[in-house]
C-alpha cells in the first residue's frame, strides 16, 4: 500500500535502517494515514534500546523517562520513537510496575490498547528522492502493514475495540476508557459492544486518573467535530457521572419560555454550536446552564432559575480545580459562565456596555461572543437578531471610549503640578473624580478641558 509521508519521517526511517535496525511506523499515524486524515504526531517502534537510540542521534535526541520513548529533534519538528517492550502489573491503574525492553514486534502491538491503534507499517522502497522539495512535503512510498488484530476491519466497520480482554486493557490503564471514548468522537466510531460494556464496568477507576490527564482527553472530545456525541458517550458510559456529576443534574430538568428543551440537552447543543478551537470556551458553553438545577424554583411554567449564572460560575470553577485548569483558565471559564446572561436591548446606555466589558475583560469578548452565539443556537433562536448585531457594533465603537483612569488624557503628574501637591490620596480622588464625569461624557476626554477641571478642584 503506497502512502504519502514528510521528508523528515523518511529520513529518520532511513537512519534507523542505516544502523541495522528494525523500525516501524505505529499508534494514531499509521489510523490517521489509513483514514486519509492529516497527520499531526508521527510515532516509531524499534527494537533499539534507548541508550543504543541515543548513540546514533548524540546531538538531536533527548530521553528522560523508564517507558523507553526516546524524542529525536528535526528543525521544528519532535519525532517520539519506543523500544518494543512488555509490561507487568498495575497497581496505579496507570502506569505498568515493571517494563521489559522486548524482543519482537508483536510483543510490542500486544500490550497497545485498541486494534486501530495496534497497526505497524513497515517502509518498502527506502530511498530518499533527492527531488523531494524541502519543505517536507514528502513523497509517494510502498508500505507493508502489519495487522496483527484486524485493526483495518475495525477502521473499516468504525468500531473502536480493544486489543484482546477489555477488563484487562483498561485495568492497566483506566485513562484508556476516556480515550476510547475520544477517539471515538474525533473520528466518528462507535464502541464495540464488549468494550462498551467493560467501560460501564470499570468506570469508577477513572477516579485514579489525575485530573489534568482527564481534561487533556476531555478537551479533545470538546473540539472534535461532533463534542455531544462524546459527552452522550461519557454519561452512558458512566464516566461523567464520576468526573462531571453536575452535568447531569440537568437531565429531565424542563425549562419555559424560548427554550425548547431540557437543561441537559440544551447545554449540549450550545456546545455543539459554539465555533470556537478555544477548550475553555467550550467547556463554558456546555457548563454555562450547569447552576440551573440548583436554582431552580417552582414547576413547569412558573419555573425559574435566578441567579443561575451565580450559581453556575462557582460549579464551573470547582470541577475546573478538579481538572487542574490553570488559575488563568479558571478566570476565563468563571467570566464566561458568570456573565453570559448579558443583555443586548438597543436601550441600555453606553456605561452598561463599558461596565459589561470591564467584566468579561477585552482578552474574552471575542470568546463570550462566541458562547453568546451558540446559546442563542442551542435555545432554538435564530443566529442573529438587529439587537445582537447593534450589541456588537456597541461593543466596538464603546471600546473606543476611556475605560479607565489610565485612558484619561492627564495624569497624576498634571494634578500634582496643577494643584502643587505631593503624592497623595488627594490626586487618585481628583482623578477618580474626573474619570467619572468622562464616563457619562466621553467627549470630555480632551486635554485642555481635563486641566481646567484639575483647577476646579483647588
Amino acid at each position: 500500500m503506497e502512502f504519502n509521508i514528510p521528508i523528515k519521517v523518511e529520513k529518520l526511517i532511513k537512519k534507523f535502517r542505516e544502523n541495522k535496525a528494525e523500525i516501524y511506523i505505529v499508534g494514531g499515524a499509521v489510523r490517521d494515514l489509513i483514514l486519509k486524515k492529516e497527520v499531526k504526531d508521527w510515532d516509531f517502534t524499534t527494537n533499539l534500546t534507548p541508550e543504543e537510540m541515543q548513540k546514533i542521534f548524540t546531538k538531536n535526541s533527548f530521553y528522560n523517562n523508564k517507558f523507553g520513548t526516546i524524542s529525536i529533534v528535526d528543525g521544528d519538528d519532535i519525532f517520539e520513537v519506543t523500544t518494543f517492550r512488555t509490561e507487568k502489573g498495575y497497581s496505579d491503574v496507570r502506569h505498568p510496575d515493571e517494563i521489559k525492553w522486548g524482543k519482537t514486534l508483536k510483543e510490542d502491538l500486544q500490550r497497545r490498547d485498541f486494534t486501530v491503534n495496534a497497526i505497524a507499517l513497515e517502509i518498502q522502497n527506502l530511498s530518499v528522492d533527492k527531488s523531494t522539495s524541502p519543505l517536507n512535503k514528502g513523497r509517494s512510498l510502498n508500505f507493508k502493514i502489519i495487522d496483527l488484530y484486524d485493526g483495518q476491519k475495525d477502521l473499516e466497520n468504525k468500531i473502536i475495540r480493544t486489543v484482546g480482554n477489555p477488563d484487562e486493557r483498561f485495568g492497566e490503564d483506566a485513562l484508556r476508557m476516556m480515550r476510547a471514548i475520544r477517539i471515538a468522537s474525533q473520528i466518528g466510531f462507535l464502541i464495540e459492544e464488549k468494550t462498551f460494556a467493560s467501560i460501564q464496568k470499570n468506570a469508577p477507576l477513572i477516579k485514579n486518573i489525575a485530573g489534568e490527564r482527564i481534561r487533556d482527553e476531555l478537551f479533545k472530545i470538546l473540539i472534535s467535530i461532533s463534542p455531544s456525541q462524546g459527552i452522550i458517550l461519557l454519561k452512558n458510559s458512566g464516566l461523567l457521572q464520576e468526573i462531571i456529576p453536575e452535568l447531569i443534574d440537568g437531565y429531565g430538568v424542563a425549562q419555559k419560555g424560548h427554550h425548547i428543551d431540557d437543561v441537559w440537552t440544551h447545554n449540549l447543543k450550545t456546545l455543539d454550536n459554539c465555533e470556537t478551537k478555544n477548550p475553555i470556551t467550550k467547556l463554558a458553553a456546555l457548563l454555562h446552564d450547569v447552576g440551573k438545577p440548583k436554582s431552580m424554583i417552582g414547576e413547569g411554567e412558573e419555573r425559574t432559575f435566578h441567579n443561575h449564572e451565580i450559581i453556575g460560575s462557582r460549579i464551573a470553577v470547582a470541577i475546573g480545580k478538579r481538572l487542574r485548569l490553570s488559575n488563568k483558565e479558571l478566570e476565563q471559564l468563571f467570566k464566561l459562565v458568570r456573565y453570559h446572561m448579558f443583555t443586548t436591548e438597543a436601550t441600555q446606555t453606553d456605561k452598561a456596555v463599558r461596565r459589561f466589558i470591564r467584566n468579561v475583560t477585552l482578552d474574552y469578548i471575542d470568546e463570550m461572543i462566541a458562547l453568546r452565539r451558540a446559546d442563542r443556537l442551542g435555545s432554538g433562536a435564530k443566529e442573529s437578531s438587529w439587537r445582537w448585531e447593534l450589541f456588537k457594533e456597541r461593543i466596538v465603537e464603546v471600546q473606543k471610549q476611556p475605560f479607565s483612569i489610565k485612558d484619561l488624557k492627564i495624569n497624576g503628574q498634571d494634578v500634582m503640578d496643577i494643584l502643587k501637591i505631593k503624592a497623595s490620596r488627594k490626586v487618585g480622588e481628583v482623578l477618580e473624580a474626573i474619570f467619572k464625569e468622562v464616563e457619562e461624557k466621553p467627549e470630555l476626554n480632551e486635554r485642555e478641558i481635563l486641566l481646567k477641571k484639575i483647577e476646579e478642584n483647588k
